[in-house]
This record gives structure tokens, C-alpha cells and sequence, in this order.
């Protein structure tokens, strides 16, 4: 890892970024196909966000990505994407307004998070429950902002909520932890939140 790459990639990020606010960050799985019922779910949140006033911010890849960039762009306001360089994906989805490249997860990761005023997370696999438990970390240890975190698709979340019941239990965390977030079921229920 060369830092003067780390160094530009942050700086070069948050020139573009900085200018934008009212952002929501989207995570999700990129092996999701578009004509699955929660890319369909994606598409329509990221048209409500971006008709709604909010940018809507993703990893620029394919799957549950491509689905929400692909409605915001359709919206009224910036669909952006981060996008990571790697070996065998991944080139960035055709429905951006702006998209950024990095080299590195950790410094992506920064940006999506950072410039969000809030996030929701569809269901996905070790990079989602990674940056999931990043926002976590940041929120609990009052390290990042606190910003609306946002679940969705309750039945795929729940087995996760049980652990984190069972670190409560074990008093391995507060039970206030468990208040940084909330589990949702549908595009209406997420604007609602925000909207407040």
C-alpha cells in the first residue's frame, strides 16, 4: 500500500464529494441480478431518494449498487458512485452522474461513510457486513457521526440481530447499541424515516 495513493485518493474524494449534502449511502450484495425482487426494491428507493432531494451514494458496482444508481439517476437528484479497482470486477455501472476510482476498500469505505447522512443496508455478503459493522463501531464508539442506519429486509437481518441480543446478554455491548439502528421492509417506511 503506497500512502501517497491513500493521500489522493481521500483528497481527491472529498474535493468532489464536499459539495454535495443530503447524501444516503446504499450497501448491498453486487451478485444480486437486476430482475431480483430486492434489486426491483433497490431501483425504486433509489428513485423516491433522489426525487425526495436526497443524493444517493454506492460502490458503483453491479447487483443491489447498479439497481439504486440506476433509480436515483432516473430521479432528480446525483446518483455517485466509489468504485474499487480490482482483478476480476469491477468496472463501474453506467447510471452515475459522478464516480470516483479507488485502489483501496479501507479508503472507499471512509468516503461512503463520511459523507452520509444517513445509510441503509440491503442485504449482502462479507463487504456489506463489514462496512455494517464499521458504522456500528463508529456510531457506538461516538467516532463518526450518528446517522440514521437503516436494515433492509427484517427477515434476512434477524439472525444478526439475534447475535447482537446474545453480545447484549453477554454484556458484550450496551443495550443502547441496539438502538443505533432499525430494521425496515419497505421503500416507504425508509423515506418516513428520513423525512423526519
Amino acid at each position: 500500500m503506497k500512502i501517497d495513493v491513500v493521500e489522493s485518493e481521500l483528497s481527491e474524494a472529498q474535493t468532489t464529494l464536499e459539495k454535495f449534502d443530503n447524501n444516503v449511502t446504499i450497501f448491498g450484495s453486487s451478485r444480486i441480478a437486476q430482475d431480483d425482487p430486492l434489486a426491483k426494491k433497490a431501483y425504486q428507493l433509489g428513485k423516491a431518494l433522489s426525487d425526495g432531494g436526497f443524493n444517493v451514494l454506492t460502490g458503483a458496482g453491479p447487483g443491489i449498487m447498479q439497481a439504486v444508481n440506476h433509480g436515483a439517476f432516473k430521479g432528480k437528484s446525483k446518483s455517485i458512485g466509489l468504485n474499487i479497482k480490482l482483478p476480476k470486477e469491477q468496472s463501474p455501472n453506467p447510471y452515475l452522474d459522478e464516480c470516483l476510482l479507488f485502489e483501496h476498500f479501507f479508503t472507499r469505505k471512509v468516503m461512503l461513510i463520511k459523507h452520509a447522512d444517513a445509510c441503509v443496508f440491503f442485504p449482502g455478503g462479507f463487504g456489506t457486513a463489514d462496512e455494517l459493522m464499521e458504522i456500528l463501531t463508529l456510531v457506538q464508539t461516538k467516532k463518526g457521526r450518528q446517522i440514521k442506519i437503516l436494515l433492509f429486509d427484517s427477515e434476512f437481518w434477524t439472525p444478526l440481530l439475534n447475535w447482537f441480543n446474545t453480545l447484549e446478554n453477554n454484556q458484550y455491548i450496551n443495550s443502547t447499541d441496539l438502538e443505533s439502528f432499525e430494521l425496515v421492509d419497505s421503500v416507504e417506511q425508509i423515506l418516513e424515516i428520513l423525512e423526519a
